[in-house]
């Protein structure tokens, strides 16, 4: 052997391997094809319903989205007796083939793609039919196709090949072997005696391989087995593997395809766990299961039998892998709580690993809610994207606002599509931040977001590599295992506190803001819905709507999925999202209406207007009824007749004239271009804004981002400002009003700047024709205010923000997600902005700052180009945010007072006549739920899931502790505490005095307690 140098033995041997490649296959005859094509998939049984085409290689079948049945037809050749036969086939789409009932078998995916190749080849077109062929076998198979790659992109629509094929397995073999050996040589340490020996055998076997026959084959195999048969010595990292398929439920195709996707998968991996004896697979997200139960039963079936066996891995706890920006508070528990019981349900097993490999952010209560959820681990890598700060750890104890702790894993291949490949081993220990703490790491192989899985590639080369000299060992065994062995290790492990911040995609907060505000309404419905649905129970209704809100409850929580609920999704997913979201908003208020009026009934009030409250405090507000709005006290958890809950009102108080509007509490003054230039409080004798400064600006930036990201210098390039057009200002009723309309370009907005009648917010109600393209509408308030903290709502309690930008950390985190309210506070005055449907702010100094709109052009090209309604208000107040009650005023926005009975106007009801306060005799009231401390939020009430019982989930808003006394205004027989999962966690009940229990809390402690209210 010459002594070359490694860079040629390097470009021969990766020639040689190519060779090898092409030599694996010998088409031996040519299959007949017809497909029958329909715009949107048809049953097995209808499969000849579509156009009827005859095909060869090369001819064109579909457009974008078009599906097919494709009937594949052959005959094996006499020639190849004895010799092992596959199918090629690749119709430029995805292809499920399937048995004589029409139930998958096997997913076949075309190699073209815009995936990287790094990760793997995408494609998977080889199809097994014997190993040892007789001749004249008959060929005879249906393909349901999508004229679509993985990723939802359109690949010309051509058939590109249908042949049969004679397949030499030691070829085949030979190629795995080279490829694994070739890239361990690129890995291994250079200058290692074991890097010097795998060049030179590659490099002989090359010489040996100038000829692929037989012989050459056999020598070539000999020289390289003893390479393969090296093992490791001692384990210094020991890696987990497991196969998975990370399923987008939409993103760059419409729902429809992912379930079509689901089954491709799925029938593939049952085919390789037959082929491979090591072979451990996992999925996640329950709805996927649903859709595979529902559509493909027989698949199912086959499913239940290796989640059975041991070899598939059931994994996560939640119903999708949702976004937990945006997400609402008990939208994630809801998530847990239908995730976990349908696992158990069909599968007998409990979950208790959290799988959110892809989800742009972690919202600091998450490990409250695993904790009480019985999820003891946590996996996730998608933090290796963020753009400036690495985050120092892949094995930690991740603590959450409350303190509780949950242990988590981050691959430190940092992707969840591993070649599985020696690059991939090497990176993993490579990597690993905490190798030096911990003995194990997990690997994640396969192809995912638009599904695919393993293929032999993968599970080839992880035959080679249980224990190669050169690399780590590689066991192919649950995640579950892996964390009960990360386990051991946990008490050395570092704790990181706070929320899990990813450092890209803050575009997401705002895009697609329809969806966005219909996933608000849905959360605010629903928990309407059952709050008024459990009085209804408690007052001895037995129309409690179970199923209903079960089932609307878990679309939502599909729409929650992490590339729907985010906005970065393609447009037909959010033309049918918003269609479908109307739909169950009109049925969640129709359910709502119902309840409420049984409610009426059983307290004796059908007939005339009864207003309702489901906050857990009194509220002084404005409703309207019959037209008119009326002014009145309503108590918590409960609900008055409208008669008797007339307050006292004064509109002398309100002014409304040429640039100002005032009330009993606030003066606000405004520019001749629309913005404010002052709020001034009237009972704290001070201003909220800045002198020479201005709020409620509303400033056009240009962005040229997709969905996920937008420009973070945005602020350096200013489009301009929503132009005045015209101003009105008038009192009408309890409002002192000043009418906005603004131009920019080809949008429209109408602004209604507003004060009630004693209230303490200036209100924004906006309605936008918006119609830009490549631009960010932002609104920003200068306050008053200078503190280094913005303090900002999340879901059961709310996390300090940094408003300065000091560190490369805080720079990164300009654009950050809140609910409800963002709050700047001095120990002695704060101003906070409300809303009723955004996420997306910039706190910067002593300026709030709120992302309105933007309208990127990728995946969707009208994105936002809609009409929308928004409402956000300005919220001065003396002390700081929680002796001021900011979370409450937020709540108060989102959740409405409630009118029914009698004659229905719209979401409210109304009757003829006017309304006049009652005389001096017993206000017909009932408070149903109370508690007596003010950081005590009631975050939900709802029937049990298993029996007719009440749950109460209630957590502490303010980060403080609480000890808080919780009444009931309607017989208790008991009352338990449950963990999320609604399983009690004590021996003996909560002692009941006074009709009530005593509850200590510790800072944004969440609580659940179940009511039983009958025998």
């Amino acid at each position: 052997m010459p002594y070359e140098i490694s860079k040629v033995i390097k470009d021969k041997t990766a020639v040689t391997l190519e060779r090898l490649r092409e030599a694996i296959y010998r088409p031996v005859a040519s299959l007949g094809v017809e497909a029958w094509v329909t715009e949107e998939p048809v049953s097995y049984e209808e499969r000849t319903k579509g156009e009827q085409l005859r095909l060869v290689p090369g001819d064109r079948w579909g457009k974008l989205w078009d599906c097919a049945w494709f009937h594949f037809w052959g005959t094996v050749p006499e020639s190849a007796f004895g010799q092992k036969i596959v199918l090629l086939i690749d119709v430029n789409g995805e292809l499920c083939l399937v048995d004589e009932e029409g139930s998958p078998i096997q997913g076949l995916t075309n190699i073209n793609s815009e995936f990287d190749f790094e990760l793997g080849l995408p494609g998977k077109r080889v199809v097994d039919v014997t190993s040892s062929a007789q001749g004249g076998e008959v060929i005879d198979l249906w393909g349901d196709a999508g004229c679509n790659d993985l990723f939802g992109r359109y690949r010309s629509g051509t058939l590109k090949e249908a042949d049969i094929a004679v397949c030499d397995e030691s070829v085949r073999k030979l190629f795995y072997d080279f490829e694994v050996l070739l890239e361990l040589a690129e890995h291994v340490a250079p200058g290692s005696s074991r890097k010097a020996r795998l060049e030179r055998k590659l490099y002989e076997a090359s010489n040996v391989l100038v000829v692929i026959n037989e012989e050459t084959v056999r020598r070539a195999t000999e020289l390289l087995a003893p390479e393969l048969a090296r093992q490791g010595g001692d384990v210094e990292l020991r890696i987990s593997a497991i196969g998975h398929a990370h399923i987008d439920l939409a993103w760059l195709w419409p729902i429809r395809e992912t379930i079509r996707k689901g089954a491709r998968t799925f029938s593939t991996v049952l085919r390789n766990l037959e082929k491979y004896p090591d072979y451990m697979f996992g999925a996640s997200q329950p709805q996927l299961y649903q859709w595979m139960k529902e559509h493909y039963p027989k698949l199912y079936s086959r499913i239940k039998e290796r989640v059975q066996e041991g070899r598939w891995e059931l994994q996560g706890a939640m119903w999708v892998e949702p976004d937990t920006n945006i997400s609402g508070g008990e939208a994630l528990v809801r998530q847990i709580l239908y995730g976990k019981r349908f696992f158990q349900k069909e599968f007998g097993q409990d979950m208790r690993v959290l799988w959110l490999p892809d989800v742009f952010g972690y919202s600091g209560s998450l490990p409250q809610l695993l904790a009480l959820s019985g999820v003891d681990y946590m996996m996730t890598q998608k933090l290796s994207w963020s753009t400036y700060n690495k985050h120092p750890h892949h094995s930690f104890i991740w603590e959450g606002i409350d303190g509780t702790g949950v242990l988590t894993h981050l691959p430190p291949e940092d992707t969840y599509n591993s070649p599985a490949a020696p690059r991939s081993i090497a990176k993993i220990e490579r990597e690993y931040l905490d190798k030096n703490i911990s003995d194990h790491a997990l690997m994640l192989f396969g192809i995912g977001d638009g599904g695919g899985g393993p293929g032999e590639e993968h599970l080839e080369r992880l035959a080679r590599e249980k224990n190669l000299s050169g690399v780590p060992p590689v066991v192919q065994e649950s995640s579950l295992a892996f964390f009960q062995r990360l386990e051991k290790e946990a008490a050395s492990l570092h704790r990181f506190r706070g929320e899990l911040y990813l450092e890209k995609h803050q575009g997401t907060l705002t895009s697609q803001a329809r969806n966005k505000r219909y996933n608000r309404q849905m959360e605010v419905a629903l928990r309407e819905v059952e709050f008024a649905a459990s009085l209804a129970l408690a007052l001895g209704g037995k129309g409690y709507p179970a199923e209903s809100l079960e089932r609307i409850w878990k679309e939502t929580l599909l729409y929650q999925f992490h590339d729907i609920l985010p906005g970065s999704s393609i447009k037909r997913v959010y033309d049918e999202s918003l269609v479908r979201y109307a739909a169950l908003l009109e049925e969640t208020k129709a359910l709502l209406g119902a309840a409420y009026e049984e409610v009426a009934e059983r307290l004796g009030l059908l007939g005339e207007p009864v207003v309702f409250n489901s906050l857990p405090w009194e509220r002084r507000e404005w409703v309207e009824w019959n037209g008119e709005w009326v002014a009145v006290r309503v108590p918590g958890m409960g609900g008055i007749a409208l008669k008797d809950a007339i307050a006292e009102a004064d509109h002398n108080s309100l002014r409304a004239e040429a640039g100002q509007l005032e009330n009993s509490q606030l003066r606000v003054t405004f520019a001749e271009d629309g913005s404010l230039i002052s709020v001034y409080d009237k009972v704290a004798g001070r201003e909220a804004l800045r002198a020479n400064e201005r709020g409620n600006v509303l400033t056009v930036y240009y962005d040229n981002g997709d969905a996920w990201d937008f420009p973070r210098d945005y602020r350096s390039t200013v489009a301009g400002v929503m132009q005045l057009e015209s101003v009105e200002y008038t009192v009408k009723g309890h409002r002192a009003i000043a009418e906005q309309r603004y131009c920019f370009g080809e949008s429209t907005m109408k602004l209604t700047v507003s004060l009630s009648e004693g209230g303490v917010v200036v209100e924004f109600d906006a309605e936008v024709d918006w119609r830009e393209s490549g631009k960010m509408l932002r609104t920003s308030f200068a306050t008053a205010i200078d503190t280094g903290q913005a303090n900002c709502e999340i879901q059961f309690g709310y996390l300090k923000r940094s408003t300065t930008r000091n560190t490369l950390e805080e720079m990164a985190k300009d654009e950050i997600c809140a609910h409800r309210y963002v709050d700047l506070s001095q120990p002695d005055y704060g101003v906070a902005i409300l809303n009723d449907c955004k996420y997306g702010y910039q706190a910067e100094g002593h300026v709030l700052d709120l992302n309105l709109l933007r309208s990127s052009s990728y995946p969707d090209p009208e994105a936002d180009q809609a009409l929308h309604e928004f409402r956000y208000a300005l919220l001065p107040h003396e002390g700081d945010f929680i002796t001021a009650e900011v979370p409450r005023r937020g709540y108060e926005l989102n959740v409405p007072l409630f009118v029914a009975g009698g004659k229905k106007s719209g979401n409210e009801s109304a009757t003829s006549g006017e309304v006049s306060a009652g005389g001096s005799g017993t206000r017909r009231e009932l408070e149903w739920l109370s508690v007596d401390h003010p950081n005590v939020m009631v975050e939900a009430v709802k029937k049990a899931e298993d029996s007719g019982d009440i749950v109460i989930r209630l957590y502490e808003y303010a980060g403080t502790t609480a000890n808080a006394h919780f009444s009931f205004g309607l017989p208790c027989l008991e009352a338990w505490e449950t963990n999320l999962m609604e399983e009690t966690i004590a021996s003996a009940p909560l002692e009941l005095n006074s009709n009530g229990f005593e509850l200590a809390l510790r800072p944004f402690e969440i609580k659940t307690i179940l009511l039983k209210i009958a025998e």
